[in-house]
C-alpha cells in the first residue's frame, strides 16, 4: 500500500524550531514533486513549500520565506521541512503530499498521495 507518513510535529515556543519528516512507503519518491501544506482550525488548507522531483526547484509561501527550508533525500525516500523562527500563526496540522505532474504547486487538487498529518503548535 502506497502511503506517506509525517513526523516531527509538537509543541514549541515562539522563536523555536522543528524539523518535519515525510517518509514514503510502497512507492519511491524519486519521480514525485513533494508539497507541504498546513491547515489551521477554521481555515482552508494552504501550501507552505514545494520541492521538485530531483530537488532542483523549491518554492515557498511568502509567510515562511527565510524561515522554512525544504529538502529531500531520495536515498531515504524522505522529504524534510526545517522550520525556524516559528510564530504562533504557524500553528496547524502539517501534511506532506506527492504529485507526479502539475503546474501550480500550492493547488492541493494536483496531488496524488497525502499523509495523515502532524500537529504543530507554536505557543508560549
Amino acid at each position: 500500500q502506497s502511503q506517506l507518513v509525517e513526523s516531527g510535529g509538537g509543541l514549541v515556543q515562539p522563536g523555536g524550531s522543528l524539523r518535519l519528516s515525510c517518509v514514503a512507503s510502497g512507492f519511491t519518491l524519486d519521480y514525485y514533486g513533494i508539497g507541504w501544506f498546513r491547515q489551521a482550525p477554521g481555515k482552508e488548507r494552504e501550501g507552505v513549500s514545494y520541492i521538485s522531483r530531483w530537488g532542483g526547484n523549491t518554492d515557498y509561501d511568502d509567510s515562511v520565506k527565510g524561515r522554512f527550508t525544504i529538502s529531500r533525500d531520495n536515498a531515504k525516500n524522505t522529504v524534510y521541512l526545517q522550520m525556524n523562527s516559528l510564530k504562533p500563526e504557524d500553528t496547524g496540522v502539517y501534511y506532506c503530499a506527492a504529485r507526479l505532474y502539475g503546474t501550480i504547486w500550492y493547488n492541493f487538487l494536483e496531488y496524488d498521495y497525502w499523509g495523515q498529518g502532524t500537529q504543530v503548535t507554536v505557543s508560549s
